[in-house]
């Protein structure tokens, strides 16, 4: 008997190491990789979208390599900025168990499923659009600001393909605080970064790491009325 238990221990001991190295079940379309793709990739990857498509198995299997070696260099999906320097609620980026899913999918034979009832629902989407927001605060430069601000998100309005801008917030006292961290910026994907909770700036606070030569705008909390509006001249506050 304490030899059988030993044995018992021994597998369970092998196997939770497996599985922790990526030995469990094998990993497939239809239970673990179509949910990824759809959250973070099918509102550009799908029918009428602005990629080629990759909402059905027959769509992604063709480009399964294509799509590891894109995860892997982190060139998809397009996002722009360092992970982990300052948190954005709209954060299309895969995490690192995300991309792991994806190698472990395309080199364990970029498997299907037996099991169609695994495929979560279709994903839907609308053309609705967005409203414009005016920025709050438009920053070239260093700049410190003469009045408070709820910041809510940023938007690169002008920067060049190519340039890592690395931006944060010096607060009066003394705390830094990271907004985002613009990697080898690409134009094509211009977009908002929102920040996961809004973030309030005390009148003397120092917006550090845009150069002059390009320009970056504040989006204010849009709950918050009491503060001024938007300047259309780089760096006037």
């Amino acid at each position: 008997m304490k030899t059988l238990c030993a044995l018992l221990l021994l597998l369970a001991v092998c196997w939770t190491g497996a599985a922790a190295h990526g030995g469990g079940a094998s990993v497939t379309w239809n239970r673990e990789v179509s949910r990824l793709v759809y959250d973070k990739c099918a509102s550009c990857h799908r029918p009428g979208g602005t990629a080629f498509s990759l909402m059905t198995y027959l769509d992604a299997q063709p480009r399964a390599n294509e799509i590891k070696d894109a995860v892997l260099s982190r060139r998809m999906p397009p996002w722009g900025a360092i992970k982990g320097f300052g948190t954005f609620r709209n954060d299309q980026s895969l995490t690192q168990d995300q991309i792991e899913l994806i190698r472990r999918w395309v080199d364990g034979g970029i498997r299907r499923g037996n099991n169609p009832r695994m495929l979560p629902k279709v994903p839907e989407f609308t053309e609705a659009t967005s409203p414009v927001r005016r920025p709050a605060r438009r920053i070239a430069g260093v700049v410190t600001l003469l009045n408070p601000l709820i910041l809510d998100g940023l938007i690169p309005e002008k920067v060049a393909p190519g340039r890592s801008l690395r931006i944060v917030a010096m607060l009066p006292d003394g705390r830094v605080e990271p907004l985002v961290w613009l990697h080898d910026y690409d134009t094509r994907y211009a977009h908002a970064f929102l920040l996961r909770k809004p973030l309030h700036l005390p009148a003397g606070t120092t917006i550090g790491g845009v150069p002059s030569d390009s320009v970056i705008d504040l989006l204010q909390d849009p709950n918050d009325l009491g503060l001024p509006g938007s300047s259309d001249i780089p760096g006037s506050f």
